[in-house]
């Protein structure tokens, strides 16, 4: 999880009220974090991945200024009228699509803010930005460039600018290849035939997302006026991390203005600073926490932690600030007002009966499944059973077929349940190419078919001699270990050579597949190496 250094003599000039540093030692920990280490005047503290708003010292500030009772409800951050554009070209859709921007005026830098806005940037790159995949983040002194600015895709080799930390211009091409940011986020825009950059109205470039900013427009002593320019894959993520930063920006004393970004079919005026409402009926918080709460003091729970909230009979309206990117289902408020009543005051209930668990056999099953690849040298792997359409058949070179599809998904990446292990376990090998071979991942999870949730397990290995025979011994030693009998028939898949492809049967029925993945699905995935593996259903014990 995230560990956050906080200066305390840089977060007390932030507080709205007094409070010794043994105190927020104390109390932070109520906030749902851990207290790593104290280092002298830094206290380092580590929070959950699902608050992002809580990575900086000035989000820790704004929470415990109305935790502690210094400030209630909601900070309202006001947005000036935009004076800038930035000009979206159809050219990115196909290689980095979203872009999302806002200015801040009047910023004063001082040693520990600098500190804390490179610690948030990398942690938001982590986290939200899946390492600048999703998102990317650029920071820039306004004084340097004049707008509009124009967010395109270029030619590799077609221009050239000074990048960050350098002297000497080099092409995008050559960054990718010698900018220590090039080599190390290269990955993310192999097989793109054209590279996205922000420039100025006089062509200078900004930024080369997700990669490198310019040193043109280098954050110095003495800037003022930044630009902010975030870039990615999910317009949701780009919008939480931009208002992220706005309110970091502007707890600093910083004057936020909006920017229009304008695509082909519409125009952005953002940052959108706006609160959005959510009700929480007040018997959904009692049968959730059990605290007898009449809808006055739910309200009142709720505006110690930041909300504003309307008491309104059986329910309460809680307006969620913007940069409160964890806030998806009521369950969230009502984990919020478990805070706010303090989890050291709730009471202790005895169970009203008592049991005793044990694993459930297919449980069981799949637990010494684990233990057998890893002693076969697999690296155990977890993923989400939400994917694409895309990698689930597409890449996998098979046509779509039926599987569950959320209604209304929050990203592009995530609209339908998987239905098969291995295109999970082709993005974790996607993802670590640049790591030394062979490589060898496996995982055990469920996919669902026709309504049902289906145990797999799944394996590949990819070296220069992956092979067939290396798979089937694989199989062979875990169906041993396991004691189940099956037999191997021969089978066409589309993701699979021909002729080096079997069926896996388990008493009469075929329960999945093992063999060479075909050059084609291999490349689809941006790999290089040849490409084993297998993926079968796992059968409860009889």
């Amino acid at each position: 999880m995230p560990v956050v250094p906080i200066d305390y003599t840089d977060m007390s000039r932030l507080l709205a009220g007094p409070m010794t540093k043994e105190r927020f030692i104390e109390r932070v920990p109520m906030l749902g974090s851990d207290v790593d280490s104290v280092e002298g005047d830094t206290v380092n503290v580590e929070f959950f991945p699902n608050r992002p708003d809580l990575f900086s010292v000035e989000g820790v500030a704004r929470a415990m200024n109305t935790f502690m009772g210094f400030k209630t409800g909601m900070i309202k951050y006001d947005v000036a009228q935009p004076k800038v554009d930035v000009n979206v070209d159809p050219s990115v859709e196909q290689v980095r699509p979203f872009i999302v921007a806002g200015i801040v005026r009047g910023v004063k830098f001082s040693d520990p803010f600098i500190r804390s806005l490179m610690d948030v940037q990398e942690k938001l790159h982590a986290s939200l930005g899946r390492m600048r995949r999703k998102v990317a983040i650029g920071i820039h002194d306004m004084s340097t460039v004049e707008q509009p600015f124009t967010y395109k895709a270029v030619d590799p080799e077609s221009i050239s600018f000074v990048p960050l930390g350098k002297q000497e211009e080099m092409d995008l091409d050559e960054i990718l290849r010698k900018h220590e940011k090039g080599i190390a986020y290269a990955s993310i825009l192999a097989g793109k035939p054209r590279y996205p950059i922000i420039v100025d109205r006089e062509g200078r470039v900004l930024s080369f997302p997700p990669i490198i900013n310019g040193e043109l427009t280098a954050v110095k002593e003495g800037t003022t006026d930044l630009f902010i320019d975030i870039t990615g894959t999910d317009m949701k993520a780009l919008n939480q991390a931009l208002n992220i930063l706005a309110a970091m920006f502007r707890d600093r004393g910083g004057a936020l203005e909006a920017v229009n970004v304008n695509y082909k079919d519409r125009t952005l005026v953002l940052p959108d600073m706006r609160p959005w409402p959510m009700d929480v009926d007040i018997a959904y918080i009692e049968k959730v926490l059990g605290l007898g709460l009449k809808a006055e003091d739910a309200a009142a729970l709720a505006r110690k932690m930041g909300f504003d909230a309307e008491p309104g009979g059986n329910r309460i309206t809680v307006h969620v600030p913007p940069y409160r990117a964890d806030i998806l289902h009521p369950v969230d408020i009502v984990e919020d007002l478990a805070i706010a009543f303090g989890y050291e005051n709730l009471r202790s209930v005895m169970p009203k009966a008592m049991t005793f668990g044990t694993p459930r056999p297919i449980e069981a099953k799949l637990a010494k499944m684990r233990e057998v690849m890893v002693g076969m040298g697999f690296l155990e792997t977890m993923s989400l059973t939400l994917t694409n359409d895309q990698d689930q058949f597409v890449r996998m070179g098979e046509d779509i077929g039926d599987r569950a599809v959320i209604r209304n998904p929050l990203s592009e990446e995530h609209t339908v349940l998987r239905v098969s292990i291995l295109p999970s376990l082709m993005a974790v090998l996607r993802a670590n190419k640049h790591h030394d071979m062979p490589q060898k991942v496996f995982e055990t999870g469920e996919v669902v078919r026709e309504g049902r949730n289906v145990s797999m397990i799944g394996g590949l290995v990819v070296h220069n001699k992956a092979s067939f025979t290396e798979m089937k011994s694989c199989i062979l030693r875990l169906m041993a270990d396991l004691g189940i009998v099956f037999e191997l028939e021969t089978a066409d898949r589309p993701a699979f050579i021909d002729g080096r492809c079997a069926a896996i049967v388990v008493k009469g029925r075929i329960v999945g597949h093992m063999g060479e993945l075909s050059p084609r699905t291999i490349t689809a995935w941006d790999l290089e190496y040849p490409v084993a593996g297998f993926e079968f259903e796992v059968l409860p014990p009889q």
